[in-house]
């Protein structure tokens, strides 16, 4: 396929976006096995295409195998993804599992049944990883969800609660990441349009999307539509936590605080009344800003490096 300078600019942005997030959290190290889970959609399918393109120059060496649950929803093309895996040449495993059915069987007509569903899945996922061999677990959760994920647990929740770029499961078993965790789902959204993938929708089921998680998405969405970089900003406020001026006596010592401690005791000291440190919005970097940066015209650089993955050997 040819593809424009546009393109391959937006290719290798995604590219150290997802490098600079496997550097940033260790997601990948030397000798692991990634199961990379496929739904058939666009984050999915850019997250393996992305990891594979990393892959070819990573200073280390890990193994990619692509799942998908065929979960028998009414419609859904099962020759798709065998298909489009096997002329990419990509190990894969395809798991069946009559969830639908369950689904259907246990939510009432109308109720949204994307939870239930998600918990079968979860399971299935996690016992195929083992069946595979698999230590890490790959999901195609992007910034604009963890970022999502943060409102609709403060709002509806009461938690101050994201979806963390790297987690381990229940038992101790896999390590769940989430490579796309800095990739904006616009960017997700035209580079999945540019590689044409064969998109399988996920609403097939015929449930609704969760009615609270569409309204956090519109809120977004808006706030993004004023002031551009919003999304961006609380991505990074999630990265910049100041346990002391929360107020979650588990995370700081508030008891303990006391006359005459170290301010370095204090997690920052006495800045109740400082001004608040607000960054100017950044705007979006056209091609020209992009090059100065140190990103060539053609995508043949770019300005984050290439892929930062820590060597470690096992």
């Amino acid at each position: 396929m040819e593809f424009s300078n546009n393109f391959l600019r937006l290719k290798k942005k995604l590219e150290s976006q997802v490098g600079r997030a496997i550097g940033d959290y260790a997601m990948i190290e030397d000798g692991d096995t990634v199961m990379v889970c496929l739904s058939g959609g666009k984050d999915s399918y850019t997250l393996l295409s992305v990891l594979l393109a990393l892959r070819e120059r990573a200073p280390i060496k890990f193994r990619i195998i692509a799942m998908n649950l065929d979960q028998k929803q009414p419609g859904f093309p099962a020759d798709v993804l065998p298909t489009y895996l096997a002329q990419l040449g990509v190990e894969h495993r395809i798991v069946e599992a009559d969830t639908y059915s369950v689904v259907k069987e246990k939510i009432p007509e109308g109720k949204t049944t994307c939870s239930l569903c998600s918990r079968l899945r979860r399971g299935i996922i996690y016992r195929t990883a083992k069946e595979l061999g698999a230590n890490k677990i790959a999901l195609g959760h992007h910034r604009d969800d963890i970022v999502h994920t943060l409102f609709l647990n403060l709002f509806f929740g009461g938690k101050l609660k994201a979806m963390p770029p790297k987690l381990v499961t229940d038992d101790g078993a896999h390590v769940v990441i989430r490579p796309l965790a800095y990739c904006d789902e616009a960017d997700i959204a035209r580079f999945a349009r540019g590689m044409g993938y064969p998109i399988i929708p996920c609403n097939l089921c015929g449930s609704q999307e969760n009615l609270q998680r569409q309204k956090i998405r519109e809120m977004m969405a808006e706030w993004d539509r004023k002031y551009p970089g919003r999304t961006e900003s609380v991505m990074t406020a999630l990265q910049n936590v100041v346990p002391s001026h929360l107020a979650d006596n588990a995370l700081f010592d508030f008891k303990g605080l006391r006359l005459g401690m170290d301010p370095a005791d204090a997690d920052g000291g006495d800045l109740a009344f400082d001004a608040p440190e607000l960054p100017p919005v950044m705007p979006a970097m056209d091609a020209a800003a992009w090059a100065r940066a140190g990103g060539a015209e053609d995508g043949s650089d770019t300005p984050l490096g290439n892929f930062p993955l820590p060597v470690v050997a096992r």
